[in-house]
């Protein structure tokens, strides 16, 4: 009976404080103010849950992430013969997932995305208004603060000048995205999964980190324009986290030339890259010789490589033919395949050499649709039978 009066006064305060706020959303903000998302979240860390118990909507932002990387995940190969379907486990977290536990490839990307999802998912939910422990991103105000000391000094230096002009044309202002703090939680909420100090636990902090970087390295300004009929007389810009999507076309870039790591070196200094550019050793300063000879062409050197921004491996990835239930994936029988197609998605590489049948699917889409004022759509269903090609 106690909680139940309790629950029902901090609803009303609730709706005092916001009174645009819906019953839906003030039920949902309960839950995660009592904590419950730490409780029906499986497959967290001692670490992950004192976090969650002291940032229980935070942690809510970080598991959205968590299902955006997923999808993101599913969508980039989504042709591939491993198509991240062993991301989707039955606790809803990742990070259970058998694979992950592997070094392969595939892993490093799926550490990389989650680390990513949640960064970016937090940041967002920061400039939303959604989370009590941040807002906006500071650095955007002492930024623009600076910004509008040095604009009058430059008035007073040069005025009238073409640079003046230009320079009042926009300022600082909106509400940024925190990527900081997305950052720092998402480095607190999973590289604290990684305590072993290991080959593999190293690399996955690498991949996390490589994650992040993805995110900030993609930062965008978006600008909304102000004046008389839209003529942007003044603009104001902030910043804003890229489209995930920006961020699961970089990191897959970052697949296709992931660097594999030696496992001789198990945790005792730095990783040792196998196919890391090797440095020429000096050469000698040759002697005179009586006849001279033509100079022999040297290759030119290879640039210096940032790893900080790439993907880090350690295990020979498998074919992903078969069925396997070592790494939780269930092979490539019975995925749609383009035949006509000599890339990843072509049957001859997804089907891998199994040949494919070609049958007859009837699917219903929506068509026909149209707008009534005001306001809703109206959409006849309509049926469309086609052949296609699925791996036997």
């Amino acid at each position: 009976m106690l909680w139940l009066i309790l629950l029902m006064t901090s609803s009303t305060l609730l709706h005092v404080a916001w009174p645009g706020v819906s019953s839906g959303e003030l039920e949902q903000s309960l839950l995660v103010a009592t904590g419950t998302v730490c409780k029906t979240f499986p497959g967290l860390s001692k670490d992950q849950l004192a976090l969650c118990h002291r940032y229980p909507d935070v942690t809510t932002a970080a598991i959205q992430g968590l299902q955006l990387a997923v999808d993101e995940c599913q969508y980039q190969f989504q042709w591939h013969r491993w198509n991240c379907s062993s991301l989707n486990t039955k606790n809803r977290n990742p990070h259970s997932s058998v694979l992950l536990q592997r070094g392969y490839r595939e892993s490093a990307f799926a550490y990389a995305i989650s680390s990513a999802g949640v960064a970016h998912s937090v940041a967002r939910a920061c400039s939303m208004g959604k989370l009590m422990a941040c807002g906006c991103d500071p650095a955007s105000y002492r930024a623009a603060g600076r910004h509008r000391q040095g604009f009058r000094l430059g008035n007073k230096a040069a005025k009238g000048t073409h640079r003046s002009r230009s320079a009042s044309r926009w300022k600082w202002g909106g509400c940024s995205h925190n990527l900081d703090f997305g950052i720092d939680f998402s480095k607190s909420f999973l590289d604290s999964r990684e305590k072993a100090g290991d080959i593999q636990s190293r690399i996955n902090l690498h991949n996390n980190q490589a994650g992040r970087l993805a995110v900030a390295t993609n930062m965008q300004v978006r600008c909304k324009c102000h004046g008389m009929s839209g003529s942007c007389e003044l603009k104001t810009c902030w910043k804003a986290a890229p489209d995930f999507r920006v961020v699961g076309q970089a990191l897959k870039e970052r697949f296709w030339s992931a660097v594999l790591v030696d496992q001789s070196n198990l945790g005792n200094g730095s990783p040792l890259l196998l196919d890391a550019p090797r440095r020429r050793r000096p050469r000698l300063r040759p002697r005179p010789r009586p006849r001279p000879r033509p100079r022999r062409r040297t290759r030119p050197r290879p640039r210096h490589r940032d790893l900080a921004l790439d993907l880090l491996y350690y295990q020979r990835s498998p074919n992903f033919c078969e069925r396997d239930a070592s790494v939780d994936f269930p092979g490539t029988a019975g995925r749609q395949c383009n035949r006509t197609s000599s890339g990843v998605d072509g049957c001859a590489s997804l089907c891998c050499g199994r040949g494919y049948n070609v049958i007859r699917q009837r699917r219903t889409d929506r068509c026909h649709c149209r707008f009534h004022w005001c306001c809703y759509v109206v959409c006849q269903n309509c049926t469309v039978e086609e052949w296609i090609t699925v791996c036997k």
